[in-house]
């Protein structure tokens, strides 16, 4: 009776440590949303959209890091979100916006962060007014090719970890040669569809990852996540192009619109 008893209670333990595992970083990056929203309403700030539209400068200078998803994979020529979002700030602003895409298909985190500590990007940065980043799918993808699912899981946390440096190094490089910049990150979306057998196991570990960026972005004043996941998951599945993995026209047409929404309503902490 002992034995059923202790073997039970380790299944208990068990079952409360992959439960925490999965659910806590969601409740975490709950809680940096909430934190956010209480530390606007304390302040006197204003919108991001706001901030630009009475902003002197002008053209706004909107520069563009990261993977095919930056690129545009997936949709037509000048049919990626960072043309469509430029197109619709500058309607918002009244104000000239001139954009650099510079997409990598297939790019990883550390291959990016080592084209930025090189100074592959610096003139960019420095006259950059908007900073967007995308990256990091390309970073579990080449992990998950061809290795068993056992493998994977064994080996997502330091493939976490390993992307949080180089996300930190990324922003760090960025912040020194430009901190008046607005940084700009994207969460990593789940583009598998609810009848997928992996499907529920990926929307429990795409939290965790995506905390990682939240906490990045959480230590630059004058930075946001784009809440790509809203627009991008299982239950819209029109918005990915025929590969299953990109978005189409209409998906980058959301995100687009939902980063305009974020510029909108999202109140901006001063950098400097």
């Amino acid at each position: 009776m002992k034995l059923v008893k202790y073997l039970s209670v380790f299944v208990l333990l068990i079952g409360l440590g992959v439960s925490a595992w999965f659910f806590y970083p969601q409740y975490q990056i709950h809680q940096m949303k909430k934190h956010a929203v209480a530390v606007s309403k304390s302040d006197d700030q204003i919108s991001y959209l706001k901030y630009y539209r009475t902003s002197k400068t002008s053209p706004l200078h909107h520069l563009a890091l990261g993977d095919s998803i930056i690129r545009g994979a997936g949709a037509g020529k000048n049919e990626n979100f960072i043309s469509l979002f430029s197109s619709k700030l500058a309607e918002q602003t009244d104000k000239r916006i001139e954009f650099k895409n510079q997409g990598i298909n297939g790019i990883t985190s550390g291959e990016l962060n080592n084209l930025v500590q090189n100074g592959r990007f610096d003139k960019l940065i420095k006259d950059a007014d908007i900073i967007t980043i995308n990256v990091g799918g390309n970073d579990i993808l080449r992990m998950a090719n061809g290795q068993n699912f056992r493998t994977v899981f064994q080996s997502y946390d330091q493939l976490q970890t390993t992307f949080s440096n180089n996300l930190s190094d990324i922003t760090a490089k960025i912040t020194s040669l430009n901190p008046k910049a607005t940084i700009v990150f994207l969460e990593l979306y789940n583009p598998l569809p609810p009848d997928e057998q992996m499907y529920s196991l990926a929307d429990k570990m795409l939290p965790k990852w995506n905390l990682n960026i939240y906490e990045v972005a959480n230590k630059v004043p004058g930075s946001m996540v784009i809440e790509t996941t809203k627009v991008i998951n299982g239950d819209h599945l029109q918005n990915l192009s025929p590969d299953g993995i990109h978005p189409n026209l209409a998906g980058y047409t959301a995100i687009s619109e939902q980063m305009m929404y974020q510029f909108k309503h999202q109140l901006r902490k001063s950098s400097v």
